[in-house]
């Protein structure tokens, strides 16, 4: 068993171009005001982070630990979703998904794929520049447009798409390899793999290689009515990272799953600040302690109602009160008997 670090925080959705909020020394030290230890840094964010500069520059990747040390933090992850998303752009996407990536490769589809994977390589060499071992992205989409298809998919659609994807990601998996990293893959609906029996397809396509893995995030799988529980058994062994983010489901007369078109306020599905939705996060962190999690219990706040800032505050108290100090010890040591296989054999009638 483990005991499980944190709270960390992901940056993601709270860097804005506003004080405190638009450079890493000053989000960092209001991250450690809020009573974090550790801190994501989406890579995407410029205010943040230069990732080619951090892919070739260890002196630089020095100094940005130095600046969240500073505070009092660690930088214990990076994280690539918007990057990642545009590695498989289906076209019914590709203008919006445009707004992820700079102007220079707008309207031009493989450009923007290539500046993504190079993305992909620099984030590969920044973690080990920066003596990370795991890291957080999206598979992308050839499929979702088809996901609840009439009329029915025509016959290969999905096995083609998975081999695609599969070969898409299989060159950047093996640059993550041989720079010590693990590439976990968010488990996430708009993805590709968006559930457990996708990431089995996924894996198997790509050799069930070791570097394949997932950030488990329960709020995802409750807006599915995925048994977000027993996910953790059955695939504890690939669960390298953990987002802890609260949601609930709540269908009625009008909507459900799909959520009707309508605005967070009024779905079925919400994410909500943590304590505030239906996730049994007690048995997430036993579980994920039983197993031997290894990493880090890192908030991602996302929230229809609640302020940014309570949540950030609410959020660390929250992830720190879940985390298990293991024992070191079992709690009946003290009754056990020595080993004795004598004694043993004599208590089981065997001669």
């Amino acid at each position: 068993m483990r005991t499980i670090k944190g709270p960390g925080i992901y940056l993601a959705q709270f860097a804005t171009d506003e004080s405190p909020f638009n450079t890493l020394p000053d989000i960092a030290g209001w991250v450690a005001n809020k009573g974090f230890a550790g801190v994501q840094i989406p890579t995407w964010d410029t205010r943040l982070i230069d990732m080619k500069l951090a892919a070739e520059s260890k002196t630089y990747c020095d100094e940005l630990k130095g600046v969240v040390a500073e505070k009092g933090l660690e930088l214990p992850e990076l994280g690539s979703h918007i990057t990642g998303q545009l590695v498989a752009v289906h076209p019914a996407h590709d203008r919006i998904m445009d707004s992820f990536a700079p102007a220079a490769v707008h309207n031009n589809p493989a450009a923007r794929r290539a500046w993504a994977e190079e993305q992909m390589k620099f984030a590969a060499r920044a973690s080990r520049n920066l003596g990370i071992d795991r890291h957080v992205s999206f598979t992308g989409t050839l499929l979702w447009p088809y996901l609840y298809p009439y009329p029915q998919w025509p016959e290969g659609l999905v096995d083609d798409a998975f081999d695609e994807l599969a070969r898409r990601w299989l060159p950047i998996l093996n640059d993550f390899d041989e720079q010590g990293v693990d590439l976990c893959f968010e488990i996430h609906p708009c993805e590709d793999v968006h559930d457990g029996l996708t990431f089995e397809m996924f894996l198997e396509r790509v050799g069930n290689h070791p570097r394949c893995n997932i950030l488990y995030d329960p709020s995802h799988f409750v807006l599915q009515a995925l048994d977000y529980l027993a996910f953790i058994d059955h695939y504890h062994e690939r669960i390298k990272m953990f987002h802890v983010k609260d949601a609930e489901f709540r269908p009625d007369g009008k909507t459900g799953a799909y959520g009707g078109f309508q605005p967070w306020s009024k779905r079925a599905g919400r994410f909500r600040s943590l304590g505030d939705g239906q996730v049994d996060f007690g048995t997430i962190f036993t579980k994920l302690s039983t197993y031997g999690f290894d990493g880090w219990a890192t908030l991602e706040w996302e929230c229809f109602i609640k302020n940014p800032e309570d949540g950030a505050a609410e959020g660390a108290k929250f992830i720190r009160e879940h985390i298990i100090r293991v024992a070191d010890r079992a709690f009946d040591d003290f009754v056990k008997s020595g080993a004795n296989k004598a004694a043993n054999r004599a208590m089981l009638g065997i001669d």
